[in-house]
């Protein structure tokens, strides 16, 4: 059985995109800004480098992060097993929910990225950790984002699962509160995070309580 212990969702969820940060030093330095702030949820995602640097990121992020941080490798199972990562997060291109828990085995997280109804009720029948639904609103974090679903979306999503709910996408301080109020355990935010990020991360946190 997978473990399903994101049970209790930390309310922000930190996505450490190193495609939108000029090095991976600037990356590393945002990261450890983070948790000193109180986040104990980040992702690394790297869509443009060689999986042998970013095998050498996330070695790096686990070493330099506390033990209560969970880490999760976007896409890759692989390098999150050889990484030492506590999971994966997988999109609806990738390696399947299914193909990754037999990967990285039942003692770590997997996650997956939804857009719609159809996608959800499908990541509620796998053994996945928690559902990511998005873009809730737009989002200039990707080349060709999917059709922003609304906090309508959030609440169609809430309906037909009971597992950790994650919304992601266009994500901001001031908006943030809605989407929990429409159904999420959790949000996602990159680009909110990354100018000043010990104090946009506390500023979340509060109004996040």
């Amino acid at each position: 059985m997978p473990l399903y212990f994101l049970r209790m969702l930390p309310r922000l969820y930190a996505i450490l995109d190193l495609g939108l940060l000029p090095t991976f030093d600037a990356l590393r330095a945002c990261a450890l800004e983070l948790a000193g702030a109180g986040v104990t949820l980040m992702q690394y995602r790297a869509k443009n480098v060689s999986p042998r640097d970013m095998l050498a990121h996330a070695r790096e992020l686990r070493r330099i992060l506390p033990p209560d941080v969970r880490l999760i490798m976007n896409d890759r199972a692989d390098l999150c097993v050889a990484a030492g990562l506590d999971g994966v997060h997988v999109g609806q291109d990738d390696l399947s929910p299914l193909g990754a828990r037999t990967v990285v085995g039942e003692g770590k997280i997997v996650g997956v990225s939804t857009h719609n109804v159809d996608q959800v009720r499908l990541a509620d029948a796998v053994p996945v950790d928690y559902i990511a639904v998005g873009p809730v609103f737009a989002t200039s974090t990707k080349l060709n984002p999917d059709p922003v679903i609304g906090l309508e979306g959030v609440r169609s999503a809430r309906a037909l699962t009971t597992k950790p709910l994650v919304a992601i996408g266009g994500i901001t301080r001031a908006n943030c509160r809605s989407v929990l109020d429409a159904g999420a355990d959790s949000v996602a935010v990159i680009s909110d995070l990354l100018n000043s990020p010990a104090h946009s991360a506390e500023t979340f946190l509060h109004i996040l309580l």
